[in-house]
């Protein structure tokens, strides 16, 4: 989340709106290679390796980054890509990490309160973002991520070392650890699956509508911009406001997504359970867009995006990790980080695709709404299909004792 305000401030001050959703796009192209780099790694080394690699690897691209942009080079393009890149892969290995080490009954109680924990991050994240930014710019804050990164790598040995220190089965559980995690590659699980197919393209679905979301803002925040510039005679700088603004809006989504994980996520699993906590989200965005199609007004797109990607970041990605307590260890740390990575931002390429197209008919943001309408009713659809395969692996979702 500290990131995120100076990934929007690059790429809209250098490039635009319309320059960011191809961006996006790119991401998909490239993780058709880094996907089966990654899941061939994977097979090879235990699980703390293959995080210390991929937290390490990542720290030292922001201090790359960070040269770059202190020497004068327009980096908002591929800080861009890069940076959609990381936050699926990270986040997507620590809980494929968390998925692996709890048990499917321990994990429904604890994985509720492990997204507590990211959403707070997320949050005390962004206010710092919005702080600093205003007085260091964006280059320094790379610098910031790379030192917390660091820290994430300790404290993920210390619960793993503790976890193990704590389970029944110490000896085995440590031996399993050190094991190679082998298995098919992660494209090849997914498509032999019916379970993990429907996941990867409910992925697909999912960012299309946030990211034509993310769109609507970004254009609207662009032409707000350059009237407030103008306003003030050029005594404000563009990629300033611009950075400002986003790092207000992800403070209020993260708060929002913090005070939603502290008090709704775990009762929303814990009485309605996994399958029935799948359908929150579409409903959200179903109202959202129904609004903007009618009220496109910036002040009507920042609420609306405020709560769908609150939702997204609580409720939704906590309902979504818990899809993967009862699959197998190769599809928790490979089937999930294709579908995290590559599915996912297979939905930023249809995006794309839609943007072009409504560029060229000269669509509004009504239209895009309309647009982003269709896909949430395909998303629901998704839904009951993927709720069908639970069924099969987890016929009964007792009430349980939800931690947080």
């Amino acid at each position: 989340s500290a990131l995120k305000p100076v990934r929007s401030a690059l790429i809209l001050s250098e490039s635009g709106a319309v320059a960011q959703s191809y961006a996006a796009a790119a991401q998909a192209l490239l993780l058709l290679g880094i996907v089966p780099l990654y899941s061939g790694f994977a097979a090879r080394v235990n699980r703390l390796r293959l995080t210390a690699f991929v937290t390490v690897f990542f720290s030292s691209n922001l201090v790359i980054f960070y040269v770059l942009g202190q020497s004068g080079v327009r980096i908002g393009i591929p800080f861009f890509i890069w940076i959609g890149i990381f936050n699926l892969m990270v986040p997507a290995l620590l809980w494929a990490l968390a998925n692996d080490v709890y048990t499917n009954s321990r994990g429904k109680r604890l994985l509720p309160l492990v997204g507590l924990g990211a959403s707070l991050g997320a949050w005390i994240g962004a206010e710092v973002a919005a702080a600093l930014f205003r007085i260091l710019g964006p280059y320094p804050l790379m610098l910031y991520a790379a030192g917390a990164l660091f820290v994430c790598l300790g404290l993920t040995y210390w619960v793993h070392r503790r976890e193990g220190a704590a389970s029944e089965e110490s000896e085995a559980g440590r031996a399993e650890a050190q094991k190679p995690i082998g298995g098919a590659g992660g494209f090849q699980l997914v498509l032999k699956q019916r379970y993990l197919l429907y996941i990867g393209l409910l992925m697909v679905v999912l960012n299309t509508v946030n990211t034509l979301g993310e769109f609507v803002l970004g254009r609207m925040v662009e032409i707000e911009a350059v009237r407030v510039v103008a306003a003030s005679g050029g005594s404000v700088n563009e990629a300033q406001w611009i950075g400002g603004f986003m790092a207000r809006f992800q403070a209020n989504v993260n708060l929002l997504g913090l005070l939603l994980q502290l008090f709704v996520a775990s009762r929303v699993i814990k009485y309605i359970g996994v399958r029935g906590a799948l359908f929150v989200m579409p409903l959200v965005s179903l109202a959202s867009y129904s609004i903007i199609a009618f009220i496109p007004l910036l002040s009507i797109v920042r609420v609306a995006k405020t709560i769908e990607n609150s939702t997204d970041y609580s409720i939704q990605n906590t309902t979504r990790q818990a899809l993967f307590l009862p699959t197998s260890r190769e599809a928790k740390y490979k089937a999930k980080q294709a579908i995290d990575s590559f599915f996912w931002r297979a939905g930023d390429m249809l995006q794309a695709v839609v943007v072009f197209a409504s560029t060229a008919l000269a669509f509004g943001v009504q239209g895009i709404a309309l647009l982003n309408l269709v896909f949430v009713a395909l998303w629901l659809v998704l839904v009951v299909a993927i709720t069908r395969e639970h069924k099969k692996l987890v016929p009964v979702e007792n009430p349980i004792e939800v931690a947080a």
